[in-house]
């Protein structure tokens, strides 16, 4: 039986992973982890896991994502999302396994009209994007066998996500501003965990960067504006421009990407947004 190893099995991607697992366990044998079970930054204590488990495929579902907070805890956030990629892509080398590595969209500027490509140039601009960044480049220079997959606008029913912050808010204030001029694609982590299965069933593995969101861009307000509608909100949201509220780290404007690629070698279809965030605001709302 094939061996998937989950890092950071405790955060969205993780548990989403963590639900699905069982629709596969006939041919693969989960093994879930986290941060107090297997530190990535901690060289010799991943090198002693995968000799002992021997994974066929590991997902690394960690990282740092404060983003904000990026910008003053630079080390930190290379320490997980580039040095700590690093350990895992060196042992993943040694031991011929394939890497399946979570980045962003964040390694963008966002400063096209055009929906990025994965070859497109890559030009952060702050500090989570950039170590994230760094950990693409790390994991394919390190081990051949290894498959990026960029995503945006991360939810689900677990942990904390915009969609839970805003149905929060949404109890709680009478109005609320929402940025209205930052372009992106939310994306459901149920869906990215099922497309890294589509991806590790796969018959033929094809290696490199992918990117995987649900469709189309939309913009922080009109997301906020789904979540309501679904929600079954009566709060007055009113659009602000990104001058309007200032973060300690810029975000990119328009950071959408093709999803073209993953389509054509994989056959993975992305679900449309509204209608992964109508599933995701059901599941909640009877939490």
């Amino acid at each position: 039986m094939k061996k998937i190893l989950v890092i950071g099995s405790n955060g969205q991607l993780g548990n989403c992973i963590r639900k699905i697992a069982p629709d596969f366990e006939l041919d693969y044998e989960f093994i879930f982890t986290d941060s107090q079970t297997l530190d990535i930054t901690n060289e010799d204590q991943i090198n002693s896991f995968f000799y002992d488990n021997k994974p066929e495929f590991c997902i690394n579902a960690s990282a740092y994502t404060a983003v904000d907070l990026a910008e003053t805890e630079k080390e930190k956030a290379f320490a997980v999302n580039a040095d700590g990629v690093a350990n895992l892509a060196t042992a993943c080398a040694e031991y011929k396994t394939t890497l399946i590595h979570v980045s962003t969209d964040y390694v963008f500027d966002g400063e096209t009209n055009l929906d990025y490509s994965e070859d497109d140039f890559t030009s952060p601009i702050g500090v989570y994007g950039e170590s994230k960044l760094k950990g693409e480049e790390l994991a394919l220079e390190i081990n051949p066998k290894t498959i990026i997959l960029r995503t945006s606008w991360l939810y689900s029913e677990f942990n904390k996500n915009f969609v839970k912050t805003m149905l929060n808010l949404f109890s709680q204030k009478d109005q609320l501003g929402i940025v209205a001029d930052q372009f992106g694609q939310p994306t459901n982590a149920n869906d990215l965990a099922e497309a890294i299965m589509d991806i590790i069933v796969a018959s033929t593995k094809t290696f490199g960067v992918f990117h995987f969101s649900n469709y189309p861009e939309t913009t922080w307000f009109d997301f906020a504006k789904k979540i309501a509608e679904f929600s079954k909100s009566s709060v007055k949201l009113n659009a602000l421009t990104t001058e309007q509220y200032p973060t300690p780290a810029k975000r990119p404007k328009r950071s959408t990407m093709s999803l073209d690629k993953i389509e054509e070698i994989y056959k993975i279809e992305p679900k449309h947004w509204e209608n992964s965030l109508e599933e995701c605001v059901e599941i909640l709302s009877k939490q």
